[in-house]
């Protein structure tokens, strides 16, 4: 009998458990969202941005291993998470940071002012307001958590890569929570599906799922789990990646406390 070719994508240690704690507390996650919104953060909201977080954090961790692993490495260095990028339009999030790292200096284009002349890649500014770059740092013990579990290190260059693409995924997941909750619910975006080559279509999200994140309920002074979910379906393009990241955050332990409004 012919053995059939190993599937890639998921050989090796396997992701965490959507039941297990999310490595980012609820007050960093809090934390963040205070940088973009005055809006109020439930409880169980942090608890469902912390992870969707750690749900895209390990697939890129997962793609970065995969691709050290065919040199026979187990500590990622930059390169590898480009690989994964390469190999997994998904996972290109928390974009951002790009602008701000060397390892994608050249991959985000060259720009020219006016009169032709070379513009310098964009500096770390001395702003006294936290941003998603200024911040990044606040997520190292949580990435090495991650990179514990797929049972990887990864050199400092790699580490401050994950930490900058964390903290700008959630910034900007915070921003689009703060907008769901201003406009009522998901107005202006669709979905779209994304096929790699030789692999089959994910199963359609259920509609009346979709619908439900579309049409928000609760006051509009506080940000719920569900306008988390909602504002993950605007920074995940809707392949596997957002799926998962639905699944996950709705069964997080957190989460079972519901999205009750601050009295």
């Amino acid at each position: 009998m012919t053995a059939q070719p190993a599937r890639p994508g998921r050989s090796g240690p396997r992701t965490a458990s959507a039941r297990d704690v999310p490595p980012f507390k609820p007050s960093l996650v809090k934390a963040v969202f205070r940088d973009v919104t005055s809006l109020h953060v439930s409880r169980s909201a942090a608890w469902a941005a912390a992870s969707v977080t750690r749900t895209v954090l390990t697939e890129i961790i997962d793609g970065a291993r995969r691709a050290a692993a065919e040199e026979a490495r187990k500590k990622l260095i930059p390169g590898d998470l480009l690989s994964a990028i390469d190999r997994n339009a998904e996972l290109e999030v928390g974009t951002k940071w790009y602008d701000h790292s060397p390892t994608f200096r050249g991959l985000t284009g060259v720009l020219y002012d006016a009169a032709g002349v070379l513009v310098p890649s964009r500096k770390r500014s001395g702003s006294r307001k936290p941003s998603a770059v200024v911040g990044a740092h606040r997520f190292e013990a949580g990435v090495r958590k991650l990179l514990r579990s797929q049972g990887v290190t990864a050199v400092p260059a790699m580490v401050r890569d994950l930490d900058g693409i964390a903290s700008a995924f959630l910034t900007d997941l915070a921003r689009d929570a703060a907008m769901v909750v201003r406009e009522g619910g998901v107005t202006r975006f669709g979905t779209v599906t994304l096929v790699m080559p030789g692999e089959p279509a994910p199963p359609p999200f259920p509609g009346d799922s979709h619908r439900a994140l579309s049409r928000r309920k609760g006051d509009g002074r506080t940000i719920g789990s569900d306008d988390v979910l909602a504002a993950t379906t605007i920074q995940l393009f809707g392949g596997n990646l957002r799926q998962r990241a639905l699944t996950e955050a709705r069964e997080v332990p957190g989460r079972a406390g519901g999205s009750r409004s601050r009295r």
